[in-house]
Order: structure tokens, then C-alpha cells, then sequence
């Protein structure tokens, strides 16, 4: 069974991965954008925050994504396919 930290972790990774790839924003560029202060961005990132359903709505619109593409689980889509 996986835990939630798992999941919390493969959230951040795919948020990681959409941020570099899609956007090519910084961390707090990115953060700044959802007004969020970079720290939390980084614990997003790195699975140490359980943003809620609204944080998570908020990174969806700042990458342009539906919500849906942040827990996208196609192996093609970066490193946190596994979703």
C-alpha cells in the first residue's frame, strides 16, 4: 500500500516536471504567480505540503493545466507517471 507521503511526493514531482517543461518558470516565479510564498512552493515540490483541493486549483490555472494533468498518470508525461 502506498502511503500519502507518496502521493504527496509524485503530486510535487509532476508539478516540478509541468512547471520546467510547460511554463520554464522559477520556483518562486512560479509561486509568486499563485501567491504562494516560495517556501511553500518548495514543499509542494518536494512533498512536505498536502496543499488543499484549492491550492491545488490555484497551481493547476498558474501552469495552465487542468487538474486532471497534474495527477496525470502517462509514463510519457515525466517522472511522477505513476500516479
Amino acid at each position: 500500500m502506498k502511503t500519502h507521503s507518496s502521493l504527496r511526493r509524485r503530486f510535487g514531482a509532476r508539478v516540478r516536471f509541468l512547471r520546467k517543461t510547460t511554463t520554464e518558470l522559477s520556483q518562486e516565479a512560479l509561486a509568486d504567480k499563485c501567491g504562494f510564498v516560495r517556501s511553500y512552493m518548495g514543499k509542494i515540490e518536494t512533498g512536505q505540503a498536502n496543499p488543499s483541493l484549492d491550492a491545488i486549483q490555484t497551481v493547476a490555472d498558474a501552469l495552465g493545466v487542468e487538474v486532471k494533468v497534474l495527477f496525470d498518470d502517462d509514463s510519457s508525461s515525466g517522472p511522477s507517471g505513476d500516479i
